[in-house]
């Protein structure tokens, strides 16, 4: 149980780094809850840096520290994130690749999950979707093509600041989180360069399904695939996130 003192988001006490944890290992069962905070710090360099009004560099310098810290510990590749929330940080992510030998576990991804872990109040299993929790519904914005009039509040108010451009896998994410801004110091080139090519994926996604560098058969069974739809609509209190 929360103790007397408990006051999410951020809370560290033993009930909720038991809850964190368990919503990393359902995921993976490897990652811890929160990252290690030790590590050097350094500076992202960038050809031709870009200052928003909005963003703060103790943001980005906490994202490279994260990204130095996986390269020092081999844990994976150069890549470091933080999810930020009205001036604090709720989430950090570092690519854990080598460490897990699992290939989606991504700066962006990580951090995205701590920040949701920290977020809910308690943790979710399939049945939480009140107030004070991620999936929490607010209305569409004025004037969204949205098909929904409501839809789960996810990540909405936060932002997000990465060392390097996210790669179309962690767009994705951030896309499904409803995260309000992105934040990336080196560019697609700069990551090519230092062999992470993530620009052809971006290229790829623009060709027709039979001209992609992976093998793809479209409609495959497509009427038994729609069983699950149809599943989805006929579902009367289904929660649109």
């Amino acid at each position: 149980m929360p103790s007397e003192n408990c006051h999410p988001p951020g809370c560290n006490c033993s009930h909720h780094i038991d809850r964190r944890a368990f919503l990393s290992h359902a995921v993976a069962g490897t990652l811890t809850a929160t990252i290690a905070m030790s590590g050097a710090s350094a500076a992202a360099a960038s050809p031709a840096p870009a200052k928003a009004a909005s963003g703060e560099r103790r943001f980005m310098e906490e994202a490279t520290r994260l990204a130095i810290e996986s390269v020092e510990k081999g844990w994976g590749g150069p890549f470091g994130a933080v999810i930020v929330k009205d001036g604090e940080i709720i989430g950090r992510g570092q690519n854990r690749v080598l460490l897990t030998g699992i290939p989606v576990f991504h700066a962006e991804v990580t951090a995205i999950m701590d920040a949701s872990a920290r977020l809910n109040p308690k943790a979710l299993l399939g049945s939480e979707y009140g107030a004070g929790t991620i999936l929490e519904m607010i209305p569409r914005e004025a004037g969204s093509p949205d098909p929904v009039p409501e839809r789960a509040r996810m990540l909405k108010g936060c932002d997000i600041y990465i060392n390097g451009a996210p790669c179309p896998m962690c767009m994705s994410a951030i896309y499904w989180s409803r995260i309000d801004h992105v934040y990336f110091a080196a560019s697609l080139k700069d990551t090519s360069q230092i062999g992470f090519d993530d620009a052809f994926q971006y290229e790829d996604f623009a060709k027709p399904w039979e001209d992609r560098r992976i093998a793809v058969t479209p409609n495959f069974e497509r009427d038994l695939g729609l069983k699950a739809y149809e599943a989805w609509m006929a579902k009367k209190d289904r929660h649109p996130y």
